[in-house]
């Protein structure tokens, strides 16, 4: 069995899928990424791994069951992971959309800021010339 074979000590096939996915396939990887940083690569790739693949992956480079980890150890785990989630915060695909959305709904910089109303919708006849373009007290009837 060559070193590439090598099962990284505990994660199962599920984590060891979404571990290949972010390029992460030996425990000599794992160590080169980091396990906070793999955690957030899986995050960031739209999975939703629990804080045991954290734990899983830490024991793994400790040669240990990540239920046997120190509890500091697990601490400043958590503590790095949320110093680094603050850092670069980890949007969900609702936010994503939200936050995409919002930059549509918001006017372009090329667009004029003026507090002169529009000249008419997109499918409204432009006015004729001496025309008045606006007629607050009168009521079109559908001749006009």
């Amino acid at each position: 069995m060559s070193a590439r074979d090598i099962k990284i000590r505990n994660v199962g096939p599920k984590s060891a899928a979404w571990l290949r996915q972010i390029g992460v396939r030996t425990t000599e990887d794992l160590a080169r990424v980091g396990p906070v940083e793999a955690f957030l690569k899986i995050k960031r790739a739209g999975f939703r791994p629990s804080l045991n693949l954290l734990y899983s992956m830490a024991g793994a480079l400790a040669d240990c069951h990540w239920a046997d980890l120190p509890e500091e150890q697990k601490q400043l785990l958590l503590s790095t992971l949320e110093a680094a989630e603050s850092a670069n915060p980890i949007r969900t695909r609702w936010e994503k959309q939200k936050a995409a959305s919002d930059r549509s709904d918001t006017p372009h910089s090329d667009q004029s800021e003026s507090d002169e109303p529009a000249a008419g919708g997109l499918f409204d006849d432009p006015p004729a010339d001496g025309e008045q373009t606006s007629e607050p007290d009168r009521e079109l009837s559908r001749f006009d």
